[in-house]
């Protein structure tokens, strides 16, 4: 999209005011046009649901990129991806590992304190990258956040 943002890439012109471009462009509120803040908030439970083993795979190609910050708030059930020691089959995927490799390449996580509760689980169920949270970090995150994403 010459002269403005196009999916993946920020382009600045020095034509066309930031204002002509829309709020979702970034750099319009001053941010770095280089760097975006993507969350994802993920609910389904850690196997079963092939939604979660995808959100937890795109987070993880995000957290490879230069250019984005994610983070990744995990909800409900979601929650048990976070549980530390996971033993899956050969040749299945485990969410613990995949959550370990996020935070290594520069991923934020948290779980939603609430959740943990009801499914019995404290901090030390949990891998160290992913401690407790709450509603109110979770809001944080959304409004600093330039994409939400949902699974």
């Amino acid at each position: 999209m010459p002269g403005g943002c196009a999916p993946g890439r920020w382009l600045l012109s020095a034509t066309v005011p930031a204002e002509a471009l829309g709020p979702w462009c970034h750099w319009q509120a001053g941010g770095d046009p280089w760097h975006v803040k993507v969350l994802v908030i993920v609910n389904g439970p850690a196997y079963g649901s092939d939604e979660t083993f995808n959100a937890l795979r795109l987070a993880l190609a995000l957290a490879r990129r230069d250019e984005v910050e994610p983070r990744v708030f995990l909800m409900g059930d979601a929650v048990t991806c976070a549980v530390a020691g996971q033993r899956t089959p050969d040749g299945y995927y485990a969410l613990d590992r995949m959550l370990k490799s996020f935070a290594r390449h520069g991923g934020h996580i948290a779980c939603c304190g609430t959740c943990l509760d009801a499914r019995g689980l404290t901090k030390e169920h949990l891998i160290d990258e992913a401690p407790r949270s709450n509603m109110e970090e979770l809001a944080d995150w959304t409004v600093e956040a330039d994409k939400v994403l949902t699974f």
